[in-house]
């Protein structure tokens, strides 16, 4: 009777408080002591597929979750294109054109003519004359004229500023004097600047 007791106490035990050696992806362990490097190793062995398996299932949901996307019927593909070149360099032109236009010819004039934009038919004083010898805006000023002692060191000096400008203009009504920083006049009449060739002004746009 404890013979059969005993036997029945050892098969419970190896069935169910025995670790499985088949789960756990390693091999029993010798009686005879050791075996504890391929126990370890099995067991690494087992870990490093099982997460091979759990990589390879994430890429398969997410190609899965893409192609569920792209099939979608209100899905547009054509969101995702590139605009053309084509297109980007045409706005490119159109702004560049509508920077300004330009006096053609080009007017200077006496204080009784008007600005602005001067044309064949519009024939009007310019006042965005830049000069493109010294790179100064053309400075101009209404019902005055230089005086005869200016020179070119004086406008070298003091241009752009009226306030040691003045020492040399002289009030006369219906001129205008032009300066930059190495040329000058006094107008009186409507002149086109190609008649002038010391000047080197032209129109810098309005």
């Amino acid at each position: 009777m404890a013979e059969d007791l005993d036997e029945l106490l050892d098969e419970v035990e190896s069935k169910f408080c025995r670790p499985d050696p088949v789960r756990l992806g390693t091999v029993a362990r010798p009686r005879g002591g050791g075996g504890f490097f391929g126990n370890d190793q099995n067991r690494a062995e087992a870990k490093e597929n099982l997460r091979s398996a759990e990589t390879f299932k994430k890429e398969d949901d997410l190609d899965s979750l893409i192609n569920e996307i792209f099939e979608e019927p209100h899905f547009d593909k054509n969101r995702f294109k590139l605009k053309s070149k084509s297109s980007g360099n045409t706005s490119v032109r159109a702004s560049i054109q509508g920077l300004g236009k330009s006096c053609s010819p080009v007017y200077i004039g006496g204080s009784t003519v008007p600005c602005g934009i001067g044309t064949n038919t519009s024939q009007r004083a310019c006042d965005h004359l830049r000069c493109i010898a010294c790179d100064f805006w053309v400075e101009s000023y209404d019902d005055y004229r230089w005086d005869k002692s200016c020179d070119y060191l004086f406008f070298r000096n003091n241009m752009p500023e009226f306030h040691k400008l003045k020492t040399k203009l002289v009030k006369k009504t219906g001129t205008r004097a032009y300066a930059c920083q190495c040329n000058w006049r006094t107008v009186e009449e409507l002149t086109d600047l190609q008649t002038d060739h010391q000047l080197r002004w032209v129109c810098g746009k309005h």
